[in-house]
């Protein structure tokens, strides 16, 4: 398995269960083999550079899933617009660019730890996910975890996952908070606002999406 990483906070529980539930040192490279932002990891998963991954939902329409995303209930504070002077998307990303579309808010869009820098300064910003949630009143799901081939190995990993109660070790979760500039403390709070269970709220949602993102493009 290569595994195409994203190493945003927000996957930073998904990144420690795999790191124990991997056996072999073959596995645990793998998951180190193409690391990179959201937009990147889309490419190498589309080229099969990658044989599964975390892909943004607009580039996972279609392709073969497991029912695990990246999916915010509520407030996400990692993906915001802030104030500009007109529409700029952010390179990293793909749905939450066409999402600040769907939305019709102008601004300049901002996703990932550098946006959760951004709510923790305190400066005006729109969370997109809570947009989305009191336009629609469901879920937004960022991502979807894809694969090529594999079916049952994947879908194993999604219920391993999801009954898991992943414990962040104190150093890696310090490592991972120096790295965005938050405090531990801050880490944590964020990350009870990621969900990963793509229950059928969440696909509803996920397909509303789909059907108003086809307005705009």
């Amino acid at each position: 398995m290569l595994f195409g990483k994203i190493e945003y906070l927000n996957l930073l529980p998904f990144h420690v269960f795999m790191k124990r539930y991997t056996r072999s040192s073959w596995q645990k490279m793998s998951m180190e083999y193409k690391k990179d932002v959201p937009a990147k990891i889309n490419h190498a998963f589309i080229n099969r550079r990658v044989n599964a991954a975390f892909i943004s939902s607009i580039r996972g329409k279609g392709k073969n899933h497991v029912d695990l995303g990246i999916i915010a209930r509520d407030r996400v504070l990692s993906v915001l617009v802030t104030p500009n002077d007109k529409y700029k998307s952010d390179k990293e990303s793909e749905t939450s660019n066409l999402l600040a579309r769907v939305l019709n808010l102008s601004g300049e869009v901002l996703i990932g730890d550098k946006a959760l820098r951004y709510y923790l300064s305190g400066d005006e910003h729109i969370d997109m996910a809570y947009e989305w949630k009191k336009k629609h009143n469901l879920p937004f799901v960022f991502a979807l975890f894809c694969f090529h081939q594999n079916r049952a190995y994947y879908k194993k990993i999604e219920r391993e996952f999801l009954k898991t109660k992943v414990k962040i070790p104190q150093y890696i979760l310090k490592n991972a908070s120096k790295k965005v500039q938050v405090k531990p403390q801050e880490a944590l709070k964020y990350l009870e606002h990621i969900s990963y269970k793509l229950d059928e709220k969440a696909k509803r949602g996920l397909k509303k999406f789909y059907i108003e993102a086809k307005k705009v493009r």
